[in-house]
Order: structure tokens, then C-alpha cells, then sequence
């Protein structure tokens, strides 16, 4: 069902490779200043970005939560910061060790929610998950931009990374407990 919040998740879908693009190749384009490539991609990010708020808060609100919107609204999330996180390290303006870890535990955590899934648990997205998608869109647009502190912000997001993806395994983990114990009583 195609509903507004899948609207604006299929748009951020359309901006992570337009913004991948112009970071990646932006700076080859004549007659076009670098300062004016990191505008226009760190635009388009922030746009791509609140989608990722709107879609998610119309969905709840206005009760138009669907099956195609829960596939969507992370497919799209991983698309963007796949692109950002891809399309920096391949200028050097992100460190690869830290694109990595960020991957590998998105990477680790949407296949963990498979597994949740099939179990018919239900482990929300926490606080310590939120934090963490501010920080790493911050330190994206920070990383984009060229500003100051960048790498810092870019490495407390990596350190919130990590420790939302243990946060989400160990509410998993007394879920799972939980669950256990209702079925054996």
C-alpha cells in the first residue's frame, strides 16, 4: 500500500544514490566550486534525512503503519547512510575503520531483526537506537560539509553505534528469557 510515510521512504530510496553521485563525482564538474558540491550534497541529505522523521511520525500518528513501510522505512535508512558513509570514505573525509564498524553492526542488526522476527519477538527500536541515528546524521552532515570536529563526531557515533546494536541483542536476549518462562509455566 502506497501511503504518504512509504512515499517520503521511497523518496529517500531516489536521494541516497543522487547524493552518493554528487559527492563521489561532484568534484570533477567544471566550473564548479568543491564548496558548492558539499552544499548541494549535504542538502539533499538533510532532506533525505527528514523523511526518515516525517515518514515514521505520520506512520504512527495518523495510523499508517504498514507491512511495505516496515520493509521500506529501513531499506531506506541503510540506503542513505550506506551512500553518505561509502561516498566520504571515498573521499577520505571518513575513516574506513569507522565506516566499517557502522556497517557491519547495521548490517548485523537488520539480519538479527530477521531472526527476532521469525521467532514472533517484537524488539522495539530504544532511545539508545535514536541517539545514535542523530549522531551518525550529524556527523554525516558534519563530514560533508568539512566542518571542524568531524572525525570526533564521526567516532562518538561509532562508539553509539556499537553500543545500541549490544543494547538491542541484550533486550533480544531478556525478551527471549521472558518468553522462555511464559511458555514453561
Amino acid at each position: 500500500m502506497i501511503n504518504l510515510p512509504n512515499t517520503l521512504a521511497l523518496i529517500r530510496i531516489a536521494l541516497a544514490p543522487l547524493m552518493f553521485y554528487i559527492l563521489i563525482d561532484g568534484a570533477s564538474w567544471q566550473g564548479v566550486h568543491i564548496s558548492w558540491v558539499n552544499y548541494f550534497a549535504g542538502l539533499l541529505f538533510v532532506l533525505a534525512s527528514v523523511t526518515d522523521f516525517f515518514d515514521g511520525y505520520i506512520a504512527r500518528e495518523w495510523d499508517q503503519k504498514t507491512k511495505l513501510g516496515a520493509v521500506l522505512d529501513p531499506l531506506a535508512d541503510k540506503m542513505l547512510t550506506l551512500a553518505a558513509f561509502l561516498g566520504l570514505m571515498l573521499l577520505g573525509r571518513a575513516n574506513a575503520w569507522a565506516v566499517y564498524l557502522i556497517l557491519v553492526r547495521e548490517f548485523f542488526i537488520t539480519g538479527f531483526r530477521v531472526v527476532v522476527a521469525s521467532e514472533g519477538l517484537s524488539v522495539a527500536a530504544n532511545m539508545a537506537g535514536k541517539v545514535k541515528t542523530v549522531v551518525q546524521m550529524i556527523a554525516i552532515g558534519w563530514l560533508i560539509m568539512q566542518w571542524h570536529f568531524a572525525n570526533a563526531l564521526l567516532w562518538l557515533a561509532v562508539a553509539l553505534t556499537l553500543y545500541s546494536g549490544a543494547d538491542y541483542v541484550l533486550s533480544y536476549a531478556k525478551a527471549s528469557a521472558k518468553s522462555s518462562l511464559k511458555n514453561t509455566n
